[in-house]
């Protein structure tokens, strides 16, 4: 690890302790990150600083920018799915540039950060299976337990083909409850 690395990673933590919400007693968004980096560790050892760093920046400032001044439905999913990606790519710019990094590496990680390229490129693929793999670890118990099992069902095979088959692989050995673990099983049968 270098220096400037050291140095963007303590600035992408501070702007996630900021966040107001809590998961724990922590700022939810830290504990995200945190999250996020362990899986990639696990995942992709030997991940390139672009890719660990567009990983902790998945959700940077995410607090920033409501759901709620969306539409509801897909296209306000959507739109402010979007909307967040670009910011969080904004963000993380002015943060790796302080740093010390250069345009070309920036622009790197935007790029991963928006997943531009997702199925052509194999580090945002990487970053794409990570995110569902700490969706499918942390917050699809929370997520089920607020949805009929028929919605859930369907999320998860519009998620399946999302992850590559490493993260396939991945996913089918998380330790689930056997309602969830059911709930993907049903998913991959349809």
């Amino acid at each position: 690890m270098t220096e400037r690395f050291d140095r963007a990673m303590a600035a992408i933590d501070a702007v996630h302790a900021g966040d107001p919400e809590r998961d724990a007693g922590q700022p939810k968004e830290l504990v995200y990150a945190q999250r996020m980096s362990a899986r990639l560790a696990k995942l992709v050892p030997q991940a390139s600083d672009s890719l660990r760093l567009a990983t902790r920046c998945q959700h940077l400032r995410r607090w920033a920018i409501a759901r709620a001044d969306f539409p509801e439905g897909k296209v306000g999913y959507l739109s402010w799915r979007k909307q967040e990606s670009l910011a969080h790519a904004a963000l993380a710019g002015e943060l790796l540039v302080q740093a010390g990094y250069e345009a070309d590496a920036v622009k790197r990680v935007q790029s991963l950060i928006k997943k531009e390229r997702m199925k052509h490129d194999a580090e945002a693929q990487t970053l794409e299976d990570v995110t569902c793999l700490v969706f499918l670890e942390y917050e699809f118990a929370p997520f089920a337990a607020k949805h009929p099992d028929d919605k859930v069902v369907d999320i998860l095979r519009k998620t399946w083909p999302k992850m590559s088959p490493q993260g396939q692989q991945a996913a089918l050995a998380l330790a689930l409850v056997p309602r969830l673990r059911k709930l993907v099983e049903e998913a991959l049968a349809g």
